[in-house]
């Protein structure tokens, strides 16, 4: 169905959002609010749909009420890689979501949700907050009229539920694959068949044999949405996603147009919910992990030969982005700076000291 026909049929009226961006009104101090948040995830689902209503919860108590968000999930309101067309066009306040969800606007996006081999979560947020990173993302998305804010970090995920081990660089051509962001492309140069589901489409797709393989998150929602029903081979970890952000934005009129007070509100819940975030995916994923296990899982890991040809075609997508215009190149400059130091450091710091901890405990 196409975009604006359903939107109105939705009974949104986007000429009458339209309409009031382009006279946007104050709001006074004493006013209160009624938003709306979308999401491309179903409600509920963990770590995301989640804590998305968790920090509508921390809005409407840090506002005393002046500010109350209601938070629908994919499809409730619109479809769900439409949020940020909703938003965009004043259809609905403000959205929860990934930036490489909609990189059909701009490839770019992919920095401020991940790349292959990139920053892990904490690396991701020390960018963003003192790397120049939200300023970038900021600049970024001034040309879709919303405002950023980071929200939270699923961790390093997982790399797929496949139906065949990969033991080579031939074994991915023809799979048919739901994997998303720039792994997908890098899938896609090496003969894979890529396709980008929804969340809630993800298991059907695989019971029904219109997939192979999948990725989603990691341990916790993947035992959640029951994708070991589906498959055997569970690859770990992620290259494709070390440390993916989430994000909240907001129609930029409807933020300008907020006080001094609740835009600060906004701009520390958001803060406030990215370390939530990123603590219950730990946790979570910690405590379903060997639950998913016991299921009859079989882990694996991308063989080396798989993993440098997956590095080559990624860096090669990487470049191509680079070179789309002089923001795509500040970008990418800003990103890459970070990541070349984080690779030496993770190496010595984080890296040594995890494989020290798992001898110390027998693993």
């Amino acid at each position: 169905m196409e975009r604006r026909q359903f939107l109105k049929r939705a009974g949104l009226g986007v000429g009458a959002a339209a309409a009031s961006i382009a006279a946007p009104a104050i709001v006074s101090a004493q006013e209160s609010l009624k938003w709306r948040m979308v999401m491309p995830w179903p409600k509920g689902t963990p770590g995301l749909g989640t804590n998305a209503e968790k920090f509508a919860a921390i809005v409407k108590e840090m506002s005393n009420d002046r500010l109350s968000i209601t938070v629908y999930g994919a499809g409730e309101l619109v479809p769900p890689f439409e949020c940020m067309d909703a938003v965009e066009q004043g259809v609905v306040e403000m959205a929860h979501g990934t930036p490489y969800y909609w990189q059909g606007k701009s490839q770019a996006l992919h920095f401020f949700s991940t790349i292959p081999f990139g920053l892990t979560a904490w690396e991701l947020s020390a960018w963003l907050r003192f790397g120049g990173g939200q300023e970038l993302w900021e600049e970024t998305y001034a040309q879709f009229n919303v405002v950023p804010f980071y929200a939270g970090n699923s961790g390093m995920q997982a790399g797929g539920w496949f139906n065949k081990e990969i033991n080579s660089v031939e074994d991915i051509k023809g799979i048919k694959m739901r994997y998303a962001g720039l792994g997908g492309e890098a899938m896609r140069r090496l003969g894979a068949n890529i396709t980008m589901l929804p969340p809630g489409e993800i298991l059907p797709a695989m019971q029904s044999g219109a997939i192979d393989a999948a990725e989603w998150v990691g341990p916790w929602n993947d035992l959640a949405f029951g994708l070991y029903q589906v498959a055997k081979y569970y690859y770990t970890p992620a290259f494709h996603e070390p440390g993916p952000g989430l994000e909240i934005f907001i129609a930029k009129d409807k933020f300008d147009a907020l006080p001094a007070d609740m835009q600060a509100i906004i701009r520390y819940a958001a803060q406030a919910i990215s370390e939530e975030t990123l603590a219950d995916f730990t946790y979570n994923n910690l405590q379903s992990y060997q639950p998913l296990i016991d299921k009859g899982v079989e882990v694996r890991q991308f063989p080396d030969e798989v993993i440098m040809a997956l590095a080559e075609q990624s860096q090669a997508a990487v470049a191509e982005i680079a070179a789309q215009g002089e923001l795509h190149q500040r970008i990418y400059d800003s990103y890459m700076d970070l990541v070349k130091k984080a690779a030496r450091y993770g190496k010595e710091f984080e890296a040594t000291g995890l494989l020290h901890r798992a001898r110390v405990w027998g693993y």
